[in-house]
């Protein structure tokens, strides 16, 4: 899968900014800690040679940091109810990434409507963002995908998505996500 090509402008954008996924949320921790999206972050996506430096916390940590439900879903591997998510039905433009750590995810430039109930895109910034795994729970056999920073449970990847795009529907609980619109996107708000 070819890397998705991310403007550098929506991307210096966000870095000029400063915007917090935390903080465009309004979510803080005990410690006041937030994980940005820093320009070392934006600047590596670019980087043929990019490394992901991982994050290891201990439960109480993850506890402290993300809100209840986030936690369900990123640490514990649960699932939202479809269509009960804000971000299913965001048309906004900007970049999505992982709430536990802040690592960019996905581009609204693959985002599509899949009528599954959960926001869906065609592929993820870079291929390296994600990691993909076999997840036999419920009875079936999926490809669970996770953040490859920290870990968290994001969703499953399926083969049904846009047969002119990837072909893959990355089906992703919208809680396990922030998302940061660009700046044209705010100005037309």
């Amino acid at each position: 899968m070819k890397a998705l090509p991310i403007s550098l402008a929506l991307l210096a954008l966000i870095t000029i900014a400063g915007y917090s996924f935390f903080e465009a949320e309004g979510v803080h921790t005990a410690h006041d800690q937030r994980h940005h999206i820093d320009q070392d972050d934006l600047i590596a996506l670019q980087d043929t040679t990019f490394k992901i430096e991982k994050v290891v916390k201990t439960e109480i940590e993850w506890k402290e940091i993300l809100t209840p439900e986030q936690f369900y879903i990123l640490r514990e591997q649960g699932t939202e109810r479809p269509f009960s998510h804000k971000y299913n039905s965001n048309k906004e433009e900007g970049i999505y990434a992982c709430a536990g750590c802040g690592l960019p995810l996905f581009s609204s430039e693959t985002k599509y409507k899949s009528g599954s109930g959960w926001p869906s895109f065609w592929e993820p910034i870079r291929e390296e963002v994600v990691t993909e795994s076999v997840d036999r729970s419920y009875f079936m056999v999926r490809t669970e995908i996770t953040c490859s920073r920290c870990g968290g449970h994001i969703g499953h990847v399926f083969n049904d998505g846009p047969r002119d795009k990837t072909g893959l529907r990355y089906c992703m609980n919208g809680t396990a996500l922030k998302f940061v619109k660009n700046e044209e996107s705010k100005e037309k708000s």
